[in-house]
């Protein structure tokens, strides 16, 4: 047995209404790990998404490494984990740090300058396109999916058709 991850998630809003209540609910979860460098270096991010999590949810915030060596651990086997990511290049290092995902849920990323939007809530740079292709050839199922009622978009045909790929 090892952790069982439920949903990956990439959403740079991280826990909000619809994580917290919805998603958690869907997928059963009794973990929420929020997977980042920078958040888990920033105290009051940190704590106001600990504070954020839906009741019976425990939620923890850890960088990317700490991920990758806590994945395999017996003590860790009782989690029915959602991982929340904040962008595309932190999953591909922890599928590259061995662990296996078969599909990613992106729900959101902030357009910033250099993105291009290609959904509503869906702004992606080279470097997100990267990532993304990655993970595709790792086999991994991309689906844009904002909240659970909407109806999966698979990110990979809608790059090919903003002709991003």
């Amino acid at each position: 047995m090892v952790m069982d991850i439920r949903l990956a998630r990439i959403d740079d809003r991280l826990i909000h209404g619809q994580v917290a209540t919805v998603w958690a609910k869907s997928t059963n979860v009794n973990r929420i790990l929020v997977v980042s460098d920078a958040v888990a270096h920033d105290t009051l991010r940190k704590s106001l998404l600990i504070q954020a999590a839906p009741p019976g949810v425990k939620v923890n915030v850890i960088t990317v490494k700490k991920m990758i060596e806590v994945f395999p651990d017996p003590r860790f086997d009782s989690f029915d984990a959602m991982l929340l990511f904040t962008n595309p290049k932190d999953v591909q290092r922890v599928v590259q740090g061995g662990i296996k995902l078969t599909t990613v849920n992106i729900g959101g990323m902030s357009f910033s300058m250099g993105k291009k939007m290609i959904t509503n809530a869906v702004a992606v740079d080279e470097e997100d396109i990267e990532a993304f292709k990655y993970l595709n050839n790792e086999g991994i199922e991309l689906e844009i999916r904002k909240v659970v009622a909407d109806s999966q978009v698979n990110l990979m045909e809608l790059l090919k058709k903003e002709q991003l790929l």
